[in-house]
């Protein structure tokens, strides 16, 4: 088929589809509907997706997070009740990696110990702001940068003292109108020093990663005592070409230390920001394929209603084709007529159907105060299916009508 064919097919298309407007419309709100459902879920997985991914970034490319309890599951109560037995992490432990760990860089700990408001002489927060405990080298391990005076340090650790640094949403709720350094603010009724601000990290799912107070590890155990959530252990290797020699040498020194046997499974958890993102793409491929699914459905159900359409419309035609045959139209013309006819209404169906998606996806990171985005492949590939639906469901009438007797079909009322 040559260009001038293809360019009057569309003509020919365009002006069936405006003869029968509503017609077209109905048989086109099947396409609108399947295209559009998968898209929109496409869509918002892709913006959730890049938020997740970034905030999940939040360590550094060469550490290794360690925990009692994974980051991400979803077994059942047997599981957790076998979590739930296990052994609790220790500064120890921390310590004893620091000492035995021969690739291994620095060792920093935290414990996040509960949600509440603060307060300063000039404001307050709202009740959701973060109580965090670290040890000085879990800065660089979370990527964690000052702006403005200084980071916790090796003294504050060894003295327990009542010295805190500050997010910058903090900084701006507590001190709107002043520097916060060498203020005093108050977080459960006990009072801290603030010696540095931290740079703004952004926000993760609406909820912002800068409404923090972070104090040495030591104030906060002495204060707190243990954390509900157990303490985490940031192992950073002193190179990436040692990454996964020093992931294998930590995970030796907690075994022998908590005595694990061999054969059996870790009692405590390793990972690292690669390992939390492919999880993360893990569970969001089960909702892409079932949502693929759902929208294969609608798009068959749509293809059996544009198949209908087009028999219909063979009919209508039928002293049409006869025309054409009788002027010296072959049938390979007639067949590529009705099946160009029958993508072209599939694509304007699906072009619809993904600005829609497009739309209603995005809508997710208008809620979640996250950039919006544009799934391409996701365009393309509907594209694509709306163009497989056209030739599949629009073949059997196009065969139909070039199969049609010229001398009958001109004899035809």
């Amino acid at each position: 088929m040559n260009l001038s064919e293809l360019i009057e097919n569309c003509g020919m298309a365009l002006r069936a589809v405006a003869t029968h407007k509503l017609r077209s419309m109905l048989t086109l709100l099947g396409v609108v509907i399947g295209v559009f459902s998968i898209i929109v879920v496409m869509t918002a997985i892709r913006v959730l997706q890049d938020s997740i991914e970034t905030s999940l970034s939040q360590f550094g490319k060469d550490v290794l997070v360690i925990q009692r309890n994974p980051a991400i599951s979803f077994g059942g109560p047997e599981v957790w009740e076998k979590i739930k037995r296990r052994k609790r992490l220790t500064p120890d432990l921390g310590e004893l990696i620091r000492e035995k760990a021969s690739l291994v860089k620095s060792v920093g700990m935290q414990n996040g110990l509960f949600s509440g408001e603060v307060t300063s002489p000039y404001g307050k927060t709202e009740p959701s702001f973060s109580l965090l405990s670290l040890t000085p080298d879990g800065f660089p391990a979370k990527t964690l940068s000052i702006v403005s005076g200084r980071a916790l340090n090796s003294s504050d650790e060894e003295n327990g003292r009542l010295v805190c640094v500050i997010g910058s949403k903090t900084a701006e709720a507590l001190f709107p109108n002043s520097s916060p350094l060498g203020e005093t603010i108050k977080m459960d009724g006990i009072s801290y020093l603030v010696i540095g601000v931290l740079e703004s990290k952004g926000a993760m799912l609406d909820n912002s990663q800068d409404s923090v107070v972070i104090i040495p590890l030591s104030t906060g155990m002495n204060r707190y005592g243990r954390s509900p959530w157990g303490l985490t252990i940031l192992v950073q290797a002193r190179s990436q070409e040692t990454y996964n020699d020093a992931m294998e040498e930590v995970r030796g020194i907690l075994r022998t230390a908590r005595k694990v046997p061999p054969g059996e499974a870790d009692d405590f958890e390793i990972f690292t920001n690669d390992s939390l993102i492919e999880q993360f793409r893990s569970i969001t491929f089960a909702v892409r394929v079932g949502a693929a699914l759902i929208s294969s459905i609608a798009l068959i159900t749509a293809g059996i209603g544009i198949m209908n359409i087009m028999l219909v419309s063979v009919t209508e035609r039928t002293r049409e084709i006869g025309i054409r045959r009788a002027i010296g139209a072959k049938k390979r013309n007639i067949m590529t007529q009705f099946i160009t006819e029958a993508i072209f209404l599939c694509q304007v169906g699906g072009i619809v159907g993904i600005a829609l998606g497009i739309a209603g996806g995005n809508a997710a990171a208008y809620f979640f105060n996250v950039p919006p985005v544009v799934p391409v492949d996701w365009a393309i590939i509907g594209f694509l299916v709306c163009a497989a639906v056209g030739v599949i469901f629009g073949t059997y009438p196009a065969y139909k009508a070039a199969q049609l007797d010229p001398v009958e079909a001109l004899r035809y009322e």
